[in-house]
C-alpha cells in the first residue's frame, strides 16, 4: 500500500513539476496540442484525417520530424528513468520520438514495481504520455507498444499457449478470442500497438524460433494471422506482424550470430514465406509490421525498397508504418556490409521504406546520423514528409490526438487476468494437444489408478518455460501439480530423473558421454518411483534452455540425458505415457517405436498442468493437428509441407517418410467422411468453386475433428506443390452426430506465380482431396477451370 501511495504522489509530481505546464491546453472536445490557443487543424477531431496530418507535419520543424522516426525502448533498458525529469528538456525526445517500447511491462529493470498492481502500470504510462503532450512543442503523443504473441507482454496478463501451440489447435474462432483477450488486456493498461502475430512460417525445426510461429504452411499461418490481426485492431488497435519478409529459414536453420541467408528462391518467397504478410496487409488490413534483419539474395530486408516499398505498398497496398527489428538497421554497415556507417545505413533504410527505427540503444544513435544524411542531400524532404506522415496517420487513427491517456486507471484488474480470460486461456491450451500414439487404447488413463508416477524435466518446470514474449511472473500450474490436484485420492509422486540439458550439451550429441554420479542418482530415482506405481508419466521435451531466439539446435532428438531415462523408466514394465513439453518438432523414434501412448502439449501457457490432466485421464478428447511435419532424421531437412514432387521419394541408403505428418492427430473417438459435392465443378479463372462434405463422430465419447482440404493442380506451366491445404474448420461433434461442412475456393486458393511472375489461374483440372491430415485423405473428385 505505501509503495502504490508513493507511485501516486510521484506521477502526481510529474504532471505539475514543470515550469510553465498548461493545464488550460484541455479544451472542451479537443486538446491544443501545440499550445497556442487556437484549434489547428491536426487538433480538430472532426477534421478529415488526411487534412490533420497535413497540417501537423507542415508546422514540424525537421528536429521534430526525425524524431518521430525511432523507438525508444522503456522499462529502464535505455530509457533509464521510471518517471519523467527535468533532464528530459535536454534529452532528443524533447522534440517527441515516434513510440516507447515495452514501458512498465513487468521486464527490464524495474521489473514488477512499475507493472503491478495494474495500475501502477497505466499511471506510469500515462504520466509519460502526459510529458509529451504538455511539455514539447507540438504535444505530439507516444505510440505505447508491446509485444503480444503468447498473451500480452504484461506482468501477470492472461498467458495463452505459444504460437506453436495455437497453431495446432487449427481453430479460427480461438484464435480470434485469444485476439480479444489480447486487445481488451492492452486496452486496460493503456498500450496502442502490440507486435503481433508472428507470421514466419517455421519450414525448418532447428530454427530457434519455430516455438513463435503458428506451423510450416502458408495457409495456415495467415488464415490464423488473419484472426489475430482482425482482433486486435477491432478493439482500436495496431497489429504489427513480424517478421517482414524471408526471416524464418537462415541457412541451416542457424539463428544466434548467423540470422542472414535465406536459400528461398523467388517463386518459393512468394508462395511461402510472403504469402501469410499478404494476407495480413490485403485482407486484414494490418497498420504495422516489423521488418527483418535478414537479407534476401544478397540485399537487406530493412533496406530494399523492393520489399518495403515496391511489395508492401504499391503492390498491398500497405497505409501503416514500418518499424525494424532491432539492429536490422545497424546489421546494413555492422554484418551485411552494404553501407559505410551510420549516415549511409539510415539513408538507406529510410529510402526503402522503413519509418521507425528500434534497437536497444539510444534513439540518437539513429536520429543524428539521419540528420546528418538529410543535411547531406542523401535523403530528401519529401522522403521525410512520407515517413513521418505514415507514423502520424496511425496516430491519429488509433485516436491519441482525441485521447492521449489510454487505459484504465481505476480498475484494470476487472479486466486483466479476469476469470472469463482465463477460461480463454483454459480452452486454448486444451485443444492444442495433440495425441500421436495410442497403442491398444493406453489412453486416456484410469482416474482410479492409484498410484501414479510424475517423471521428468519438464513435470515441475514452471520459470523456464516463461517467455521474455509472454506475461512475466505467469501463474503455471504445473504438470505433476496438475495431475495431484486432479487425483486427490491417488498417491501422486514425482522424480525429476534428468535435467533439460546435460553439462555437455551440445556437444554431448556428438557422441556418448557416461553418465556422472548425479545423473546415475536421478535416472536410479526415477526408476524406483515407477517401479513402485501403476503408471509412469515422462513429462520430457525442451524449454527456454533449448529453444527460443537464438537457441537453434543441430540434433532433433531429446536433449541431454532424457532418452536415456525414458529407456530406464520404460524397462521397468511399467505402463508408460510419453508427454512431451516442448515448442519444436523432434526426432522420438525411440519412443514412438516402444512407448505407446505419445502426447505433445507445445508449451500450452498457465493451465498446462490442469489440461493435461483432464487429457491424460479423459476428461476432455484431443483434437489438435501438428502444424508442423515431424521428420525421422535431421537429416532429412529442409522437409516440410508442401512438398514438390519426388522431395519425399525412397532411397536406398537413406531414411525416408515422416515420423509424423503435417495435419496429424489422433483421437479418443473416430470420425467417418463421406458426401463430398462440388456445388460447379466447372468454372472459368475469375469464378469460385463451392464444395462440401459430411463428417461423423463414430465413437462413443464428444470429440473435435479439424477437416482438412487439399489441392492439386494436375498440370501447369510451372512445377507445382503435390498438395497444398486450402481450407479448414475444426467441428465439435457429439457421438453420433454428424455435420456439413462447407468450402469455398476464390481465384486466390487456385492462383500460382507463373513464368512471368504474374499470379494467375490456369485453365485445367484440380484435384479436391479432404481428410484428417495431409496424407489421411478421406474423399477425393476434380473439378475443372475453363
Amino acid at each position: 500500500m505505501k509503495r502504490r501511495i508513493a507511485l501516486c504522489i510521484a506521477v502526481s509530481l510529474c504532471a505539475g513539476m514543470y515550469a510553465g505546464n498548461p493545464p488550460g491546453i484541455y479544451k472542451k472536445g479537443w486538446i491544443d496540442f501545440n499550445k497556442n490557443g487556437v484549434m489547428d487543424v491536426y487538433e480538430d477531431p472532426s477534421a478529415p484525417l488526411e487534412a490533420r496530418v497535413k497540417d501537423l507535419l507542415s508546422q514540424m520543424t525537421m528536429e521534430e520530424k526525425t524524431c518521430q522516426m525511432a523507438t525508444l525502448y522503456g522499462s529502464g533498458r535505455v530509457l533509464k528513468d521510471s518517471l519523467p525529469t527535468e533532464q528530459w528538456k535536454n534529452e532528443i525526445w524533447k522534440d517527441g520520438i515516434a513510440n516507447i517500447d515495452e514501458q512498465a511491462n513487468g521486464l527490464g529493470k524495474f521489473g514488477s514495481s512499475l507493472s503491478y498492481p495494474y495500475v501502477n502500470s497505466v499511471e506510469n504510462r500515462q504520466a509519460i504520455q502526459r510529458w509529451f503532450v504538455e511539455q514539447t512543442r507540438l504535444g505530439i503523443p507516444v505510440d505505447f507498444t508491446n509485444e503480444g504473441i503468447r498473451g500480452l507482454c504484461h506482468d501477470r496478463a492472461t498467458m495463452f499457449p505459444a504460437q506453436c501451440g495455437q497453431g495446432a489447435t487449427w481453430n479460427k474462432e480461438l484464435i480470434s478470442e485469444i485476439a480479444k483477450v489480447t486487445a481488451e488486456e492492452a486496452k486496460a493498461l493503456g498500450y496502442t500497438n502490440i507486435y503481433s502475430p508472428i507470421l514466419d512460417i517455421a519450414q525448418d525445426p532447428r530454427w530457434g524460433r519455430v516455438v513463435e510461429c503458428y506451423g510450416e504452411d502458408p495457409f495456415l499461418v495467415g488464415e490464423l494471422g488473419k484472426r489475430m490481426i482482425k482482433g486486435l485492431q477491432a478493439e482500436g488497435l495496431v497489429s504489427t506482424p513480424k517478421h517482414f519478409a524471408v526471416y524464418s529459414i537462415p541457412v541451416g536453420g542457424r539463428d544466434a550470430g548467423t540470422r542472414t541467408d535465406p536459400h528461398v528462391a523467388p517463386r518459393e518467397m512468394r508462395t511461402l514465406y510472403i504469402e501469410p504478410f499478404r494476407k495480413a496487409f490485403c485482407e486484414a488490413g494490418a497498420l504495422g509490421v516489423m521488418s527483418s534483419y535478414n537479407d534476401y539474395d544478397g540485399e537487406p530486408i530493412t533496406g530494399s525498397y523492393h520489399f518495403l516499398t515496391e511489395i508492401l505498398r504499391h503492390e498491398w497496398g500497405f497505409k501503416g508504418y514500418v518499424v525494424s527489428d532491432s539492429e536490422a538497421v545497424e546489421f546494413l554497415y555492422s554484418k551485411h556490409n552494404v553501407a559505410a556507417n551510420a549516415v549511409d545505413g539510415a539513408a538507406q533504410v529510410i529510402n526503402a521504406g522503413l519509418n521507425v527505427r528500434t534497437n536497444f540503444t539510444l534513439p540518437e544513435n539513429f536520429i543524428r546520423p539521419l540528420r546528418q544524411a538529410i543535411s547531406e542531400g542523401k535523403v530528401s524532404e519529401q522522403t521525410i514528409d512520407s515517413r513521418v506522415a505514415d507514423v502520424l496517420r496511425v496516430k491519429f487513427m488509433m485516436g491519441l490526438f482525441d485521447n492521449p491517456y489510454k487505459g484504465d486507471a481505476k480498475k484494470p484488474e476487472k479486466v486483466v487476468h479476469s476469470k472469463e480470460h482465463q477460461a480463454v486461456s483454459m480452452r486454448a491450451a486444451l485443444e492444442s494437444i495433440v495425441l500421436l500414439k495410442n497403442e491398444n487404447n493406453i489412453l486416456p488413463l484410469s482416474k482410479s489408478t492409484k498410484k501414479v508416477a510424475v517423471i521428468g524435466p519438464n513435470a515441475a518446470e514452471v520459470d523456464n518455460l516463461i517467455c521474455r514474449y509472454g506475461p512475466a511472473n505467469a501463474p503455471i500450474k504445473t504438470v505433476y501439480q496438475g495431475i495431484k490436484d486432479y487425483l486427490p485420492d491417488a498417491d501422486v509422486r514425482y522424480a525429476k530423473g534428468a535435467d533439460i540439458i546435460d553439462k555437455y550439451f551440445p556437444e554431448s550429441e556428438l557422441y556418448d558421454v557416461p553418465l556422472d554420479k548425479d545423473e546415475q542418482a536421478m535416472i536410479d530415482e526415477a526408476v524406483a518411483l515407477a517401479k513402485e506405481s501403476d503408471v509412469a508419466i515422462m513429462v520430457l521435451g525442451g524449454n527456454e534452455k533449448t529453444v527460443r531466439e537464438e537457441y537453434s539446435r543441430t540434433n532433433l532428438d531429446l536433449c541431454g540425458r532424457q532418452e536415456k531415462l525414458l529407456q530406464a523408466v520404460y524397462a521397468t514394465g511399467k505402463p508408460v505415457v510419453l508427454l512431451l513439453v516442448d515448442g519444436r518438432a523432434a526426432t522420438i523414434n525411440w519412443a514412438e517405436h516402444y512407448i505407446p501412448g505419445i502426447v505433445h502439449a507445445w508449451f500450452p501457457g498457465e493451465f498446462m498442468g490442469d489440461a493435461v490432466a483432464k487429457v491424460l485421464f479423459g476428461d476432455y478428447n484431443p483434437g489438435g493437428k501438428l502444424a508442423v511435419t515431424f521428420p525421422r532424421s535431421v537429416g532429412q531437412i529442409p522437409f516440410a509441407f508442401p512438398f514438390k514432387p519426388g522431395s519425399d521419394s525412397k532411397g536406398f541408403v537413406r531414411v525416408t517418410g515422416t515420423l509424423y505428418p503435417f495435419g496429424y492427430g489422433l483421437s479418443y473417438t473416430t470420425f467417418a467422411y463421406s458426401d463430398l459435392k462440388i456445388e460447379n465443378p466447372v468454372i472459368g479463372v475469375q469464378g469460385s468453386v463451392k464444395l462440401s462434405c459430411k463428417v461423423k463422430n463414430t465413437g462413443k465419447v464428444a470429440g473435435d475433428e479439424v477437416v482438412q482440404l487439399y489441392l492439386h493442380d494436375e498440370m501447369s506451366s510451372v512445377t507445382t506443390y503435390v498438395k497444398v491445404l486450402r481450407g479448414f474448420e475444426r467441428v465439435h461433434l457429439e457421438p453420433g452426430e454428424e455435420k456439413t461442412v462447407n468450402f469455398v475456393l476464390t481465384p486466390q486458393e487456385l492462383g500460382l506465380w507463373n513464368k512471368d511472375n504474374h499470379f494467375v489461374v490456369e485453365p485445367g483440372t484440380f484435384a479436391v482431396m479432404v481428410g484428417s491430415s495431409s496424407q489421411d485423405i478421406r474423399l477425393q473428385d476434380k473439378f475443372e477451370v475453363k
